[in-house]
């Protein structure tokens, strides 16, 4: 094969060759042509299942002085409440509290199931399962629509004058006012997927290496840097749409 020949076909296969960038690998399904990483799917359905069952257990039967699920449910409210409270303020931060702490949950909820529960013993016919935000996949997609929702604050806030922002504090500014908005969503995906992957990668190795009992204060810290990881996405998140809507 002759250099041309070689150029033709890096050309013509660049864009899917970075995009099938990946570690380990995969369970893929496919439906109407679409692949879709099926642990990703399965661990992220089983997540979404456990938020439910706890939301529900936690206000089937309301009591003016809450006990057990209630009391945990409600200790989980108002701690996603203090994280919109102190980006977005008393008066902004009603509307945005469920998607903050939907954000929060989840990564958190991906997270801890990533780290406590033995995916391992579970087979598939290739794969494995584990923690979706491990997935780069995943954490795009969460900052993506961070990334719509702070758009759509500013724009409901401000109108068309929204894009007035870009322009200071002068125009000359511009394009690197437009590169940090496409920045945002990728820092906050890739310090995610950074994150979650290496503790696992690390745990993993170590658990291979030595004994089970070395790796478990490795992993105790690998449970709180997840739980660190949701706050700070949640946070940052908040922060972006506080950004968004705030008066200049």
């Amino acid at each position: 094969m002759n250099f041309t020949q070689t150029m033709n076909m890096f050309n013509t296969s660049s864009f899917f060759l970075v995009s099938e960038v990946e570690v380990g690998k995969h369970f893929y399904w496919k439906f109407q042509g679409i692949t879709f990483h099926g642990q990703v799917f399965l661990v992220s359905w089983f997540v979404i299942f456990l938020i439910l069952l706890f939301s529900i257990l936690g206000s089937i039967q309301p009591k003016q002085i809450p006990e057990s699920w209630q009391n945990f449910m409600e200790s989980v409210v108002e701690f996603t409440k203090e994280i919109a409270v102190n980006q977005l303020g008393d008066s902004e931060y009603r509307p945005w509290l469920p998607f903050i702490g939907t954000l929060f949950l989840f990564i958190f909820g991906c997270n801890w199931a990533g780290a406590l529960i033995p995916w391992k013993l579970i087979h598939l016919p290739e794969g494995e399962l584990s923690a979706p935000t491990n997935d780069i996949n995943t954490t795009v997609a969460l900052a993506l629509l961070t990334s719509i929702s702070y758009f759509f604050a500013g724009l409901q806030k401000k109108g068309i004058g929204y894009f007035k922002r870009y322009l200071q504090p002068t125009p000359v500014l511009l394009p690197i006012n437009i590169l940090e908005d496409f920045t945002k969503p990728l820092s906050l995906s890739f310090r995610l997927f950074g994150n979650i992957l290496a503790d696992e990668l690390t745990v993993t190795v170590l658990t291979m290496l030595v004994p089970l009992i070395i790796p478990l204060p490795i992993m105790m810290l690998g449970l709180f840097a997840s739980s660190i990881q949701a706050l700070i996405f949640s946070t940052l998140a908040a922060a972006y749409i506080a950004e968004a809507i705030e008066s200049h």
